[in-house]
């Protein structure tokens, strides 16, 4: 079977949560190509370098540094409606010259093709909009909800259970659709052979910082944990999540800064942390818990971003 998986490039998250699914595919000797564009892209080709890459269309996007993001939900929306008629059109022409019998789509709207069996990642079936905006969110649900019907399939990364799940009410509304099913969390830390049996890393960091995101609010919040940290007495990581960076080494007081970790090398450093700060970001969510780290982790949502900040309160009782 020939399978085209693509993440949208928003972070590293929609990426690295693939990566799950790509080696699922590939240890059953399935052929996997890649598509996607920017750092997302780049992270995928440096797991997976043997597999073919389709350069897909990019979707151009920047936070601003106001902590409401006034301004940016309206410019996201013409963005996206752009980047999905991209999207869908480039596939077009891509089905044109090649055959794939799956495609799987990470919250990119417009890979679907009704010709071969198209299938949607979301952990947001229904998206929660800022206060402000809030008047709109009935109509942003129907939205996502006419995007996704059609696909043939759509895989929730999370538990099935109202109870006892990572995405609260963003994925466990009271409608419910016969295409949506529950598949459990996805991980870059789930192994075909199982979590490495790793004891200690050489480095001892009690406090590792990993980040991500759209600038310039990734970088803000990098500054702001240089400065909290400078004067510690304690040694501090933080994993920039700069993909095309080189890779080099910053220490600036007590905090080592470094560009990019293999999963394999950040594994041992948050297992050994006592306290792992990051963006309250649906992916970093799942790997935590996919490590049971949940309850070492200090999550900080990222201004004005309504799923993040929700998912914060969500889970502020399992996190310290």
């Amino acid at each position: 079977m020939k399978i085209l998986i693509a993440p949208l490039n928003w972070g590293l998250g929609h990426a690295t949560r693939s990566i799950p699914i790509i080696r699922h595919y590939l240890a059953k000797g399935d052929e996997v190509v890649l598509g996607g564009d920017g750092e997302s892209i780049l992270l995928l080709k440096q797991a997976f370098p043997d597999l073919r890459v389709i350069d897909l269309p990019s979707l151009e996007l920047r936070y601003t540094s106001d902590p409401k993001q006034r301004g940016f939900y309206f410019r996201a929306l013409w963005a996206l409606i752009r980047f999905t008629i991209a999207d869908h059109y480039y596939l077009r022409k891509a089905l044109a010259i090649e055959h794939f019998d799956l495609i799987i789509s990470d919250n990119r709207f417009g890979l679907f093709s009704r010709q071969i069996r198209s299938v949607y990642i979301t952990h947001q079936l229904y998206p929660i909009l800022p206060k402000r905006l809030r008047f709109f969110q009935p109509l942003a649900r129907i939205v996502h909800a006419c995007i996704y019907k059609r696909y043939d399939e759509v895989w929730v990364p999370d538990y099935a259970s109202t109870d006892n799940n990572l995405s609260g009410w963003l994925s466990h509304g009271r409608r419910f659709d016969k295409k949506v099913q529950y598949i459990g969390p996805l991980s870059r830390f789930t192994f075909p052979e199982g979590i490495p049996n790793i004891c200690r890393s050489d480095a001892n960091y009690p406090i590792v910082a990993v980040l991500s995101g759209l600038e310039p609010q990734r970088t803000l919040f990098e500054q702001e944990l240089v400065e909290r940290f400078r004067e510690s007495t304690i040694p501090v990581l933080i994993v920039r999540g700069k993909i095309g960076s080189p890779r080099s080494t910053t220490r600036i007081g007590a905090v080592t800064m470094i560009p990019y970790l293999s999963d394999k090398e950040l594994l041992p450093l948050l297992m050994q942390a006592e306290k792992i700060i990051a963006r309250s970001g649906y992916t970093t969510i799942m790997d935590l818990e996919t490590l049971d780290l949940l309850a070492k982790a200090e999550l900080h949502p990222t201004p004005g971003q309504s799923e993040q900040e929700y998912l914060a309160t969500h889970l502020a009782s399992r996190c310290k």
